[in-house]
């Protein structure tokens, strides 16, 4: 899994106010438009064979970490026992 980083922004407070009023009537996220645009960003900034490069990379990460064997787990020592 990517690790997540948090962008800190500074805006005005009434016009953030009036921001957020103004997309929930549009049924508006203002979380998915700002990561929609970061997006864009990095696609317009980022040349082709860097973007390639680190999706490659965050792929062959993911099909490692689904190829771990998975250890089974004790269970506190049950007693089979006959009495």
């Amino acid at each position: 899994m990517m690790k997540k980083a948090t962008l800190t922004v500074s805006f005005e407070s009434e016009k953030m106010d009036a921001l957020t009023y103004h997309m929930a009537k549009k049924d508006t996220d203002l979380q998915t438009e700002l990561e929609d645009t970061v997006q864009k960003l990095y696609e317009k900034h980022v040349p082709q064979a860097t973007r390639e490069y680190i999706d490659d990379k965050l792929s062959r990460e993911s099909a490692a970490k689904l190829k771990r064997p998975v250890r089974p787990v004790a269970t506190g020592g049950s007693d089979n026992r006959l009495t």
